[in-house]
């Protein structure tokens, strides 16, 4: 029964409070002042009755010469006046009481009012954001609340709301583009490998056949590469399941290393800039990142290129440079987007999926760091891979 009587909305509650504080705040004032008045209103009236005037003088009353047996004596008066005081203040407070008493009920009504009125005012973004809540979508991400107003918290979670709408719009976006390229990337292989069998059943040579089993064994590879890079990006994208001590400028060498042959049949001068750098990490991932990076660095280069890779101590970056093709500065970020690469894909031998610079950025996320990168002058990339 108590639970139905109390206020079941958030305006209900506020006007509430605030008519509650109104009329607390009006009670209080009507009973200062009926202090205010009461202190020294006997003095007052019965001065009045006396007749003294400012400066302690005794006003001089008329006198009349009345018979010996109707001259009051002076306790008679004095007791008179006395009653005559208190009838008054008594009377003057009692009226005071029933104008104050009108004025606070009518106070009370006007209040509950104001606090209903105050309570719509301020919950109007609140209820601005619900609707704006309900009426979203996967297809009206774009909507916004847009609250014009001074500032103020709730202008300040009207923002926050539009930019976490901006955020998601963006999320959902990657992640339709990136099923939409999972998709495409899948459905090639398998055409590949559809075609190349039509062909042998057709005319079933040997050097045909010969040629069919190397085409279906490249596909099989590049699409058991793809679907190892889908699974790493998928498991980097929720975090780290453990972390060791890994040597960064170790891993870096190590994987150098193992590029050295590939960048010299490729006429690239591979050089090296390492400083100690101690991660708290997965080994793992931190090699697929370097990997990526200096493999993405001698696949899309030219001959008699370079690639420099750098680590430093002092800001914990590793920054590999790399020569190449002209790169546009406003195409640059979309090179982390997985699927994203500059020119459409040949589907020739060693070409990559377009995961590279997504893996790299997403196990840099993993280990509390970001991947950047920004063109070359002269042509070619610099990524640059911060970690904490």
């Amino acid at each position: 029964m108590i639970r139905r009587l109390l206020p079941t909305t958030e305006r209900a509650r506020l006007t509430a409070l605030y008519g509650g504080l109104l009329l607390l705040a009006g009670c209080v004032l009507v009973g200062v002042i009926y202090v205010c008045v009461q202190y020294g209103l006997d003095n007052r009236i019965g001065t009045a009755f006396t007749g003294v005037v400012p400066g302690g003088r005794t006003q001089p009353q008329p006198t009349a010469t009345l018979p010996g047996d109707l001259i009051p004596s002076e306790q008679a008066g004095e007791h008179a006046r006395t009653q005559v005081v208190q009838v008054v203040a008594a009377t003057t407070l009692n009226r005071l009481l029933t104008v104050s008493g009108i004025a606070l009920a009518v106070f009370a009504v006007l209040s509950v009012f104001l606090a209903w009125w105050m309570a719509g005012r301020v919950l109007r973004p609140v209820g601005l954001i619900t609707a704006t809540a309900r009426k979203l979508s996967g297809e009206n991400l774009h909507q916004r609340i847009d609250l014009k107003g001074p500032p103020g918290e709730l202008k300040q979670l009207a923002d926050t709301f539009d930019q976490m709408l901006g955020r998601i719009e963006q999320l959902v976006g990657a992640q339709r583009r990136f099923a939409a390229n999972a998709a495409h990337e899948l459905r090639t292989p398998l055409a590949v490998q559809r075609a190349a069998a039509e062909i042998g059943l057709v005319d079933p040579d040997p050097e045909r056949i010969k040629w069919i089993r190397g085409e279906l064994l490249q596909v099989a590879d590049s699409s058991e590469q793809l679907i190892e890079s889908l699974l790493l990006l998928a498991a980097t994208d929720q975090g780290l399941e453990h972390r060791e001590p890994v040597a960064l400028d170790e891993s870096v060498a190590a994987v150098t290393s193992g590029h050295r042959d590939e960048a010299r049949e490729r006429g690239i001068t591979l050089t090296t800039a390492l400083e100690p750098v101690p991660v708290d990490g997965d080994p793992v991932l931190l090699t697929h990142l370097i990997r990526n990076l200096i493999g993405n660095a001698l696949r899309y280069n030219h001959r008699d290129g370079s690639v420099h890779i750098a680590l430093t101590t002092a800001d914990r970056t590793l920054r590999i440079t790399n020569t190449g093709p002209a790169v546009p500065q406003d195409a640059v970020p979309e090179l982390f987007e997985p699927f994203r690469r500059l020119n459409e894909r040949r589907h020739a031998p060693g070409e990559g999926a377009g995961l590279g610079l997504a893996l790299v950025a997403s196990v840099a996320r993993a280990h509390g760091g970001e991947a950047t990168a920004e063109a070359n002058p002269g042509g070619g990339l610099t990524v640059t891979v911060r970690l904490p």
